[in-house]
């Protein structure tokens, strides 16, 4: 058994003939391109890639193997330059009766190989007004969606469970089991998003026996592995995966290490009339300041609302999860200085775990070296997020 680094949720911005894949990502994110960011920069040794049901990107991913770059793997998933596995995923939103009216939300939906999302893409064609782009609606509910994946041979997970805007938690119900029926008991895991944690997950029951997950969402190259799991598997493949998440044969998710989730975008109530994050106990539902219900929900009030235990209750089989701060968000770390030291220490994963404060001082100055081993310590301040708006780190 080995230990990996696995970031389950990286997006394609365009594809490598220039054609859009997922706005709001940026041109440079394509699907070779996250490859060598993984490989040579981030230190990931399994990424999953969620926008490869679009036609453009299974033309890409069959470029690389033609050329010998990439060979599909037996046990499932795609080998990058004998470094990397590729777990090709697609990211789908259905639309739902939830608690009050109809609703939306997000799946991320992963395959054991290139075959098997060209017949998924194929599928979905029927129920997707333009196949080419990520992210896109489809004409039925996600227990519907469920059965489609299961069909193709994938499986489907919700995606950033608890945000207001596109999660199944955070915009349609109070428990997931009344959407999926059930398919509920099929569901093996949960990602929890930027801007909750298993402390905060764990305080509904239903969720006692699923496997969670922290991605990165990521929508630029830097800000993949801003997130991310650290997996006990026999090898790198698809069908090692779907062992760790069924906690099968000694496969487990060992750690999940996360932005402290203060740092998310959604972590806190925001006003949408004061254009400010509304202060107050949780669960906070309205603005104090000017009496609005206008208002975003954050997560951590959201959870506040629908919990079923008074406090957080971890299952015995619930991993550590580790407050991350990625080299991106450290103060006084500029991308030139990111580069450097990437240079000097070989990857993002060897510096954010494993180098001593007197290695990095003899490349950063000793403040920059010093904020990084307080951030691996969960010692800098954070001023948490809300209404889409990033929290900050303080230094004190």
């Amino acid at each position: 058994m080995k230990d990996y680094f696995v970031d389950l949720h990286v997006h394609i911005g365009r594809t490598s003939k220039g054609n859009r894949v997922k706005y709001a990502s940026a041109n440079n994110l394509t699907f070779e391109n996250i490859a060598e960011e993984c490989v040579f920069k981030k230190g990931i040794d399994i990424v999953g890639i969620i926008d490869c049901a679009s036609p453009g990107v299974i033309d890409d991913m069959q470029a690389l193997i033609d050329k010998g770059l990439a060979m599909k793997l037996n046990e499932g998933g795609i080998l990058y330059k004998e470094r990397l596995c590729i777990i090709p995923g697609a990211e789908i939103e259905t639309g739902e009766t939830g608690d009050n009216g109809s609703c939306s939300g997000h799946t991320i939906n992963y395959f054991p190989s290139l075959d098997t999302i060209r017949n998924f893409s194929n599928i979905m064609r029927k129920y997707i007004k333009n196949i080419n782009l990520s992210s896109q609606k489809a004409h039925m509910p996600v227990k519907e969606l469920q059965k489609v994946v299961e069909d193709c041979g994938g499986i489907l997970i919700p995606a950033h469970a608890f945000t207001p805007h596109k999660s199944y938690y955070g915009n349609c119900t109070d428990r997931l089991s009344k959407l999926f029926g059930d398919g509920f008991d099929r569901i093996l895991a949960v990602e929890l998003g930027l801007s909750a944690d298993t402390d905060m997950a764990d305080k509904i029951s239903e969720l006692e026996n699923k496997t969670f997950l922290s991605n990165s969402d990521a929508h630029s190259l830097p800000k993949i592995a801003r997130e991310y799991n650290l997996i006990t598997m026999e090898n790198p493949n698809y069908n090692e995966l779907i062992k760790a998440l069924k906690r099968e044969d000694g496969r487990r998710v060992k750690a999940n290490y996360g932005l402290n989730p203060m740092l998310g975008k959604y972590h806190r109530t925001f006003c949408e009339k004061c254009n400010e994050k509304v202060p107050g106990e949780m669960p906070v539902t309205k603005c104090e300041k000017c009496d609005s219900r206008d208002v975003v929900v954050g997560v951590l009030d959201r959870i506040e609302i629908i919990k079923d235990k008074k406090e957080t209750v971890h299952p015995d089989h619930r991993p550590p999860y580790i407050n991350q701060i990625p080299l991106e968000y450290i103060p006084g770390l500029g991308a030139k200085t990111v580069e450097k030291l990437i240079v000097h220490f070989g990857s993002e994963m060897n510096i954010l775990h494993y180098v001593g404060k007197d290695d990095l001082e003899a490349v950063v100055k000793n403040e920059i070296a010093e904020n990084i081993i307080k951030a691996r310590e969960g010692k800098l301040g954070i001023e948490a997020g809300g209404g889409g708006i990033y929290g900050s780190i303080v230094i004190e």
